[in-house]
């Protein structure tokens, strides 16, 4: 169907899943435009955002651009938010700091934000050329963070831009998708903090790592929730 409908578009297939880093990485790679849009495979884009969301990112210096993402209803989905500092993870792990709005949100206005999902990122190519490709050794969730983090410290700005909106549907609520998303979010914390922060940070983040899987395996057993009980398990021994 693309090469029918498509003839200029070039395909990329690999054999296997190779992971969200690396696979953007080939793609940027072979890609010759002066911007690039990461995009998901798991998005509806909406007449418009894109046109939108270019004209903003090349309006602007040394940025990458995230538009508002938003569920299939179309509500706000929280996108953006603040690196993961100790505190963040603390509000993150036990004070359901994603659900309230402490570690993560989605604004109605224009604003620089320490990072954006990876779901939808535009970006000036030249900028992803001064080593900001995707860490490879993350193979899901936190690979975005990692590369704005590692942008921010060069100097280049995180902006999130609302008035371009795009539906992302996201993994899903089943239990399989659940249990990969709390593994790959313990495997990235714990990569993203051994490379990036002190030992004595890493420490207290392990900590709380541990203390979280610790409580999942208590209410896992206490519950009957075998799954819950075995994912928290698994969780523990990445830390």
């Amino acid at each position: 169907m693309l090469k029918k409908m498509y003839p200029d578009v070039l395909v990329i297939s690999n054999k296997k899943n190779v992971g969200y880093g690396r696979a953007n990485n080939q793609g940027i790679a072979k890609a010759k435009g002066s911007y690039i849009l990461f995009l998901n495979s798991d998005t509806i884009v909406l007449p418009g955002s894109l046109d939108s969301l270019y004209g903003y990112t090349k309006s602007q210096h040394n940025v990458f651009v995230g538009p508002k993402l938003l569920n299939a209803d179309k509500t706000p989905q929280t996108s953006c938010g603040a690196f993961f500092t100790p505190w963040v993870v603390f509000a993150a792990l036990f004070l359901k700091g994603d659900v309230i709005g402490l570690t993560r949100w989605s604004p109605n206005h224009s604003t620089s934000v320490d990072w954006v999902s990876g779901a939808c990122i535009m970006v000036k190519k030249e900028l992803l050329t001064d080593d900001l490709l995707f860490d490879e050794d993350i193979f899901m969730y936190m690979e975005e963070i990692d590369l704005l983090y590692r942008a921010k410290k060069k100097g280049y700005i995180t902006m999130f831009y609302p008035k371009s909106t795009i539906i992302h549907l996201g993994c899903g609520g089943s239990v399989e998708n659940r249990k990969k998303a709390i593994i790959n979010i313990y495997r990235g914390i714990t990569h993203f903090y051994r490379k990036h922060y002190s030992k004595n940070s890493y420490t207290i983040v392990q900590l709380m790592l541990k203390l979280k899987a610790r409580l999942g395996m208590f209410f896992g057993s206490m519950t009957g929730n075998s799954v819950m009980k075995k994912t928290y398990e698994e969780a523990y021994q990445l830390v």
